[in-house]
């Protein structure tokens, strides 16, 4: 689940700023993933030493009253834990809950083997670049996994749960088997090769809003424009497949115009 670059920082952390649950004898030192604003995650195991898993940790903020930030920390704890629950129960590709304790802010999760889609892809269409093979030529495997991300999302908004922060840097290529590819022997054709599993739930919610949903489906489309403009053209697959995936797209893709538009006019303003 390595959705962002190593941290330096690793198992020799103060362990006055780690919860509890590193102490365990049966977690192995835990290694610092990245540092965000709200919560650090690390990379631990669970119960064996040869289960790996994620575990979010949301530490205190001094500058909140401490009531108020014991809340909003039980709260953002549960509420995460909850969406990734029922999205398991529902068949949404997501990390499973192993463990929390909401009173002390942390959350272990299913840690998710293989790269975030925003850097395979950036390396597929960079070795494309490098071998000028022209855009369109030969797109199918890119076009295989717009589909896929098309239908994990697709999916995700049938059961009523918006992702909130929908970017390439959130999903997942999970390998199809536990064998690792050899980097000599890995080609193009494979670098796209994987199964969509959509991660980092720390901005989600319930909500059966077509707004809320269109607004995901935009994350995603000005994510995919930006940090991988070469695939922009080809996003239409991924509304196409989302189209399949959930019985009331029809009304979301059309809230995404409107979404579109005032996106427009925020960029012509700015």
């Amino acid at each position: 689940m390595e959705a962002q670059a190593i941290h330096p920082c690793a198992a020799n952390s103060d362990e006055r700023v780690l919860p509890s649950i590193f102490r365990h004898p049966s977690a192995a030192a835990p290694l610092l993933i990245t540092q965000g604003a709200e919560a650090l995650l690390y990379r631990s195991t669970y119960l064996l030493p040869s289960t790996p898993c994620a575990l979010k940790y949301r530490p205190s903020k001094p500058y909140r009253h401490p009531i108020l930030d014991a809340r909003l920390t039980k709260h953002r704890i549960l509420s995460e834990a909850r969406v990734l629950v029922k999205c398991r129960r529902e068949g949404v590709p997501v990390p499973a809950v192993y463990a929390l304790d909401e009173a002390a802010g942390w959350l272990m999760i299913e840690w998710i083997e293989g790269e975030v889609v925003r850097i395979r892809l950036n390396e597929w269409l960079k070795r494309r670049k490098e071998e000028d093979i022209a855009e369109g030529v030969d797109d199918g495997e890119l076009l295989e996994l717009m589909t896929r991300v098309g239908s994990a999302v697709g999916r995700l908004h049938a059961i009523g749960v918006v992702h909130g922060d929908l970017t390439t840097s959130n999903l997942m290529l999970r390998p199809r088997s536990r064998e690792v590819s050899n980097g000599d022997s890995e080609t193009a054709s494979k670098m796209l090769d994987g199964n969509v599993v959509l991660i980092d739930f720390g901005l989600a919610s319930q909500s059966q809003a077509d707004e809320d949903r269109a607004v995901d489906l935009y994350v995603l489309e000005r994510a995919f424009g930006s940090t991988h403009p070469r695939a922009e053209s080809l996003f239409v697959e991924v509304l196409r497949e989302y189209g399949r995936s959930f019985k009331g797209a029809n009304v979301v893709l059309k809230k995404l115009e409107d979404v579109r538009m005032r996106g427009r006019k925020r960029s012509m303003l700015g």
